[in-house]
């Protein structure tokens, strides 16, 4: 069996639902308990920490767009989309499609939590024969599309959803599209036929961060308005707060309940999210934190020095380099 991770034990993975449970239908409810709640709060903590020690092994990857998107990705895996880790091939599945691929680092830290693959494959990310490159690709479990140049997830996802509706399928389609991404004209072609085809059963969400690459999407191309676009394209949009769960639910159950056209959530979220000296900071789009800056970052998410140790060797992150991130957050104090 694979691992999953101590919150996984604790409780939060049954509340995705799997085949093996004979569940058939989503169970995204608007409303969570307080200890729910908390739950999913202390999974996005763990998940940060574990993006992080992944990017900085690898000395490379994109901090910024992993960490903002991570509570959307979290809301679809563990409350919202039938999925099965141990059956990736189940034909009902909600498919999950990230068409910004170059934010892998949060999916693949997702699906190594909810179980997908051992926690240790984290630590080859972008290593040669690793299943888990810089840009997500078909083989690796749980994952739908391989990904690369950007603008081509919405138009994959249209396909997906249209093969569903040919085959009598309830499954739903989640694409998540980058806010820069969102310059590409594919994006806009996608959103005309989605609309044309009346794909009620497509849900895009975009990761409304506001950098792309190296400055602020203001700087590059005016977005705004960016609802107003996405309405006279025939969407029925719904504005989120893309790090609170309630509301992210919230829009997700908007969505499901909408016929006859697709929705569009536009979630406001923020680069580099739970770092401070990545949120809002261009520089940290694509470059890795060093290790200095790690234990720095590891501080900020009140990670301990034990804790810290543990995960590194759980991710198969090797002695010396975890001896040296733990000796640089006792420097910290």
């Amino acid at each position: 069996m694979t691992p999953v991770s101590q919150e996984a034990r604790a409780g939060l993975a049954p509340l995705a639902l799997s085949s093996a449970e004979g569940l058939l239908s989503p169970n995204g409810s608007a409303s969570l308990t307080g200890q729910e709640h908390s739950a999913l709060r202390r999974l996005a903590r763990t998940l940060r920490r574990d993006i992080l020690f992944t990017i900085a092994e690898a000395n490379s990857g994109h901090p910024g767009g992993s960490l903002s998107e991570l509570e959307i990705l979290i809301t679809l895996y563990y409350r919202l989309m039938r999925n099965d880790p141990g059956n990736t091939s189940w034909t009902d599945r909600d498919r999950f499609i990230l068409s910004k691929a170059h934010a892998c680092p949060g999916l693949y830290a997702v699906l190594a939590h909810r179980g997908y693959f051992p926690i240790a494959d984290l630590s080859t990310f972008r290593k040669i024969n690793s299943h888990l490159q810089g840009h997500t690709k078909i083989g690796t479990p749980g994952v739908e599309m391989s990904g690369g140049s950007l603008g081509m997830g919405l138009s994959y996802g249209i396909g997906v959803a249209l093969a569903g509706r040919l085959d009598g399928r309830d499954y739903r389609t989640y694409v998540l599209v980058g806010d820069g991404e969102c310059e590409e004209g594919q994006v806009w072609e996608a959103a005309m036929a989605a609309a044309h085809h009346k794909l009620d059963s497509l849900t895009a969400i975009v990761d409304r961060n506001g950098i792309q690459n190296d400055r602020f999407t203001s700087e590059v191309t005016a977005l705004e308005p960016l609802a107003a676009k996405w309405r006279a394209f025939g969407w029925q949009v719904v504005q989120a707060n893309g790090h609170s769960f309630p509301s992210l639910l919230r829009a997700f159950n908007r969505a499901r309940e909408t016929k006859g056209r697709p929705t569009v959530i536009i979630a406001r979220t923020v680069k580099g999210k739970g770092i401070s000296f990545m949120e809002n900071n261009p520089a940290f789009h694509g470059k890795a934190p060093s290790w200095e800056q790690t234990a720095q970052a590891m501080r900020e998410l009140r990670v301990s020095r034990r804790e810290a140790g543990q995960a590194m060797r759980t991710m198969g992150i090797g002695d010396e380099r975890t001896d040296a991130l733990v000796d640089a957050m006792r420097a910290l104090g």
